[in-house]
């Protein structure tokens, strides 16, 4: 997906009129009231609230977020609503978005208040990605997709029950109501969805004949006689892509194999779907392994191109983010430390201002700072500029686990000392065994987070679930045990200090959390090492010695050598291209296309959700995201591309082109 800087929308509060774009010369909504026109047009034209009532969930999509004003009005018909769907999705496309303070300006007399109140907090920096802002406890999410109308319609992965039409008038914003534009929507409607706009224009409602919408005009709203409403009833129903299909849609019961940050996140997000799971770990608690180190560091990153890794890590960091404030203001994470610098050995600043010109990412996301603001902001000499990530920082993976745990707990059983051996996969769903044959745990499906030992538990499940021709099969990912060893090191005088923020470049430091989450000014952790297929457990000294060197280099300050070494060894698991693994298995299929992940048949009732190699804070949460959506068949919490990048399944299109 081609991503292009986001460019706030310029409104006009002048005057007694409603608020006013001199971009497209428009109002946002009629003089008659934008909750009122949201409750005619677009609830009573999709027939709501009656038609989501006894549902699991309701996906709503809209072509024009604006002030956000049909948002609230659904999301307060669904709270006023005592049978309304157990989920209410909204996914909202916007190219021009609010800056906070003007959400804020645009609400200030809301009919809802409170509601409003809620979207102005969650507001996200305006970054290209697609935002996921929950409410409700996860009951009512979110979906904003910052950009172009025509770029997410494409990319979306979602099966929408009602369309919301909104934007700007044909005349002022032709673009998104175009025929190519309106056309994108079948590949999204489900049989049934219903489609209703204010607009009432012959081109707009022939495109959406031409779409498969059945169309019909109604009595508009205030001084517009006529409005158009549909429902899609195409003459051929599109398969959905195999690689694009729910894994388990009906699941209620989902064992989960490891209990570290990935499994902790798969476990939340499940829960937050209404499905109940089942976590089985190897040790005696949870992030005891790879999730283990007492502290460690999240941030996005960023590069020219806006290339995958870096639109990954950014929508993974954002929500990160959100979802570690809400925990620590909740008083469920003891240690947060917010913002986070990282050093710039290839740029000079005016190079990092223009790189951040060019993909117009904002200030609340990413700054460039000189070296001597880098150095005020950590406290250390730094010698060099840096990028600060006001979003990021630093926490502890074993709370950040107990909290995610704690959070499903109404859900998500935890079997500690329940080593897995084997899986098998059956018609009525999946066994989990141990090493003597027993049975630990059965469940309608199986997410395998185990870290390294996931490729070796999934071959299990296949041996003997399918022929042998289909097992033998299966292109296995690239995917490698990495040994990384951290050191602990404490000032010796007043001269050495911890860092103020934690700080990333060569090796990475951040503060000891005090027992009162005060970061400690005396230690620090550092690190770290990387060494693939070593399965040494013990501290070394070299290691120790090399991340000493790297914390010179980083702190620009003299550390002596310590009279005592300590640290910690963990292993990660590290994929060939360094994105996590996502997604179900399957095989290449001897007639067909092989060139494209989406086309892919997939092999039923295993999910993997591993390779988060050293970013396991920073991608945990969209990957569990990620996991419980493909098992439900929710919408997808990132863009196609993205979802491609993590599929398991990437690795076999690159062997059959020869890649």
């Amino acid at each position: 997906m081609k991503t292009h800087a986001i460019v706030p929308a310029q409104v006009d509060f002048s005057g007694l009129n409603p608020p006013h774009s001199p971009q497209f010369e428009d109002l946002y909504h009629p003089r008659a009231g934008a909750f009122a026109q949201a409750q005619h047009v677009f609830l009573r034209g999709n027939g709501l609230p009656e038609r989501w009532q006894g549902r699991p969930r309701f996906v709503i999509l809209e072509t024009g977020f604006g002030l956000g004003n049909n948002f609230l009005a659904t999301w307060s018909a669904w709270r006023q609503d005592t049978q309304a769907c157990e989920r209410l999705i909204f996914i909202s496309i916007e190219k021009h978005p609010l800056r906070r303070e003007d959400l804020r300006k645009a609400h200030a007399h809301s009919p809802a208040p409170e509601l409003a109140a809620q979207l102005v907090e969650a507001w996200p920096p305006l970054t290209h990605n697609l935002h996921l802002l929950d409410f409700e406890g996860g009951r009512v999410r979110l979906m904003l997709a910052l950009g172009d109308a025509r770029d997410w319609l494409r990319e979306l992965v979602a099966e929408v029950n009602a369309f919301y039409l909104d934007g700007f008038s044909p005349a002022q914003n032709p673009d998104i109501w175009d025929r190519y534009t309106l056309k994108l929507l079948a590949r999204l409607a489900v049989p049934g969805a219903s489609v209703a706009t204010w607009c009432a224009s012959r081109s707009v409602r022939e495109a959406l004949t031409e779409t498969g919408f059945r169309v019909d005009l109604a009595p508009g709203f205030a001084n517009k006689s006529d409005m158009t409403l549909g429902r899609f009833v195409p003459r051929h129903t599109l398969a959905r892509p195999a690689g694009r299909q729910a894994l388990a849609p009906t699941a209620r019961h989902v064992l989960v194999i490891g209990a570290g940050l990935a499994g902790a996140a798969c476990a939340d997000a499940l829960a937050r779907h209404g499905v109940d799971c089942t976590l089985l770990e190897t040790l005696d608690a949870p992030a005891q392994a790879a999730s283990g180190n007492p502290g460690g560091l999240f941030h996005g990153t960023l590069n020219p191109n806006d290339g995958l890794h870096a639109r990954f890590n950014r929508g993974a960091a954002l929500l990160t983010g959100r979802l570690s404030r809400q925990l620590h203001d909740q008083g469920a994470l003891p240690w947060l430390q917010q913002g986070l610098l990282r050093l710039e050995t290839q740029r000079s600043l005016v190079q990092m201002q223009a790189v951040l010109q060019q993909l117009g990412l904002p200030a609340d996301y990413v700054q460039a700072l000189d070296s001597d603001q880098a150095a005020r902001m950590s406290g250390w000499p730094l010698r060099q500029p840096a990028w600060f990530y006001p979003g990021g920082g630093a926490l502890a993976p074993g709370d950040y686990v107990r909290a995610l745990l704690a959070r499903s707990a109404h859900r998500a059983r935890l079997c500690t000392r329940a080593a897995v051996a084997t899986l098998q996969i059956r018609d009525a769903g999946c066994l989990a065994l141990d090493a003597q044959g027993q049975v630990l745990a059965q469940g309608d499906a199986v997410v395998i987070t185990a870290g390294a030992a996931s490729l070796d538990l999934a071959r299990s499940a296949f041996v003997g679930a399918y022929p042998e021709s289909t097992a033998s099969g299966i292109v296995w990912p690239d995917m490698v045990s990495q040994r990384g060893q951290i050191t602990q090191v404490r000032a010796t005088s007043a001269d050495l200090f911890a860092p103020a923020l934690p700080l990333a470049g060569t090796g990475y430091a951040l503060a000891e959390p005090g027992p009162d989450g005060v970061p400690l000014r005396d230690s620090l952790f550092c690190g770290a090492t990387t060494q693939d297929h070593d399965l040494d457990p013990q501290l070394r000294a070299s290691d120790q010695a090399f991340n000493l060197q790297q914390l010179r280099t980083l702190s620009g300050m003299d550390w002596p050598e310590p009279e005592q070494w300590t640290g910690r060894v963990g292993w990660r698991a590290v994929t060939a291209d360094k994105l996590p693994l996502v997604g179900a298995l399957g095989t290449l299929p001897a007639d067909g296309r092989n060139d494209q992940v989406r086309l892919l048949p997939r092999l039923p009732g295993l999910l993997l959700c591993t390779g988060l190699a050293s970013r396991g804070i920073t991608w945990a949460a969209l990957c569990g995201e990620l996991a419980a959506s493909q098992l439900l068949g929710t919408p997808r919490p990132v863009e196609a591309s993205l979802l491609d990048a993590v599929d398991p399944m990437r690795f076999a299109v690159r062997q059959s082109r020869g890649a």
